[in-house]
């Protein structure tokens, strides 16, 4: 991978780094309400879902659906919700969340219906143990 890559400083804020697939960096979104992925392709310059080259396409679309998948095997959601927005961050960034019917936005969208609940220390480290073994069984 590039060493030109740089992770935005507001995700770096707001997540906790997993783990590193061979395409992007995963992060977990420091928010306890929701099961939480963000992919973060680690290419400098990327703004916008089009502008990943095509020789990456497939590769980001497959740790797209392995990130999907070890969400819905750890946590079994309702729903999985996709999404690349990047108003707030433009770095090039997907969202990968697990919704439940019971969660406080739905239906609605995850984003600004209840403030963020940052995970108990003890909280943060078994949900990174279990996507870990998630991520193992699904080989990114």
């Amino acid at each position: 991978m590039t060493d030109d890559f740089v992770l935005h400083e507001r995700l770096a804020a707001d997540c906790i780094t997993i783990d590193d697939w061979p395409l992007c960096r995963v992060l977990l979104m420091n928010d306890a309400t929701y099961p939480w992925l963000i992919l973060v392709p680690r290419r400098p310059g990327l703004r916008d879902f089009h502008d990943v080259e095509a020789a990456d396409m497939p590769r980001f679309t497959a740790e797209i659906c392995a990130a999907s998948r070890a969400l819905e095997a750890a946590v079994s959601p309702d729903k999985m919700n996709v999404a690349a927005l990047g108003n707030m961050v433009p770095q090039l960034h997907l969202h990968v969340i697990a919704r439940f019917t019971g969660d406080p936005a739905w239906p609605g969208p995850a984003w600004g219906q209840v403030p963020a609940a940052p995970y108990e220390p003890t909280a943060l480290e078994e949900r990174v143990r279990m996507l870990k073994d998630a991520f193992k069984a699904i080989q990114p």
